[in-house]
């Protein structure tokens, strides 16, 4: 059981679930996708399963993301459509997690990123620990916010879901309790007799009441005036217009955003404020529908392997993105990424369930 890359088990009234890869920051390949739906189906059926609960093994992550390397492994040799697999097999586990009838507890500690929100953020109950690092990196390899952030993402306070997004910016406790992104705060040294009394017949709110204590003061407050109004911008060089007044005023958390900003690919860019200006009007299956037209578009666009190849094959910090400036992105290339796929459009069953 130590080997497997995922424990599902029933522990008293709980379906437990532990990301079981501590040496890979737990990060999902494509049997532990196929394993947590599996016992998420059976653990629906059976009434001795009150709840599901979901960590991460070790004490750096909950869940770092997907396996980027086979992924990047898989389009280089052409295998597209295994790529698609994973991701149609991970958005459907996405949305089954959104419409769970169950309570599902994602005990986030340690970093919480990508692939990794995706089994988090739609759970109904989300608790922090104070070793949390929440973030949406997508963006800076050459990749859009996916796994759900096109319905997640607009619906955080003002404009904090598209500055979340478009700058992979990392996260604590403080701020994503203040955000929305966890619905509670426990000490990271009571998260294995949060686990435990969670295995217990009871009411699911009052056993995390039990351990929730006030969160850490969120960091975003003091900018929130700034992002809301940067953020808001119809373009992005629109965000970075704000951002470069607010800079050359004194600002120096607009001038380091902005700096963040212009090294990313451009066309991600785009793309990815295109996601956040419509995903507030979407359903969870809209949203995961939309992400998986992108994702159909991307893996067979440069940025996304370059992007990679700069940050986790070569690690050389110096990427070179197709194209390099702003001004060259082609909106109809961007537009094209939003098309319907006709017979290939992610699918879920009549009962909304993937």
């Amino acid at each position: 059981m130590d080997e497997a890359e995922i424990i599902c088990e029933r522990r008293g009234a709980c379906g437990f679930v532990l990301f079981n890869r501590p040496r890979a920051l737990n990060a999902l390949t494509p049997g532990m996708v196929r394993g947590l739906a599996e016992a998420l189906a059976a653990w629906e059926r059976d009434p001795a399963v009150e709840r599901v609960v979901a960590r991460g093994a070790g004490e750096r992550a909950y869940c770092a993301g997907g396996d980027i390397r086979l992924i990047y492994e898989q389009g280089l040799a052409g295998d597209h459509a295994g790529q698609l697999a994973f991701w149609r097999a991970e958005y459907r586990l996405n949305q089954t997690i959104a419409r769970y009838p169950k309570p599902y507890v994602a005990l986030m500690d340690g970093f919480v990123m990508g692939g990794g929100v995706g089994v988090a953020i739609h759970g109904s109950r989300r608790i922090a620990g104070d070793k949390l690092g929440f973030a949406m990196p997508e963006v800076g390899i050459g990749f859009f916010p996916d796994v759900g952030a096109t319905y997640f993402l607009p619906r955080l306070p003002g404009a904090l879901g598209t500055y979340l997004g478009l700058t992979g910016a990392r996260v604590g406790a403080g701020d994503a309790v203040a955000t929305g992104l966890a619905s509670a705060f426990a000490p990271s040294s009571r998260f294995d007799d949060l686990a435990e009394a969670l295995t217990k017949t009871g009411d699911t709110d009052a056993i995390v009441a039990d351990f929730s204590t006030n969160a850490p003061p969120p960091e975003l407050a003091a900018h929130r005036r700034l992002i809301d109004a940067c953020f808001g911008a119809p373009d992005i060089a629109g965000v970075l217009r704000g951002l470069d007044a607010a800079a050359a005023a004194g600002d120096a958390f607009a001038g380091a955003t902005a700096a963040t900003l212009r090294k990313m690919p451009p066309t991600s860019l785009a793309i990815g404020l295109r996601q956040m200006r419509l995903g507030g009007e979407l359903s969870i299956e809209e949203a995961l529908r939309v992400e998986f037209r992108i994702v159909s578009r991307v893996c067979r666009m440069p940025d996304f392997y370059e992007g990679i190849r700069a940050a986790i094959i070569d690690r050389d910090g110096a990427p070179k993105w197709t194209p390099a400036r702003l001004e060259d992105v082609d909106p109809a290339g961007v537009d094209a990424c939003f098309a319907p796929l006709g017979a290939d459009e992610l699918a879920f069953d009549q009962g909304g369930r993937a």
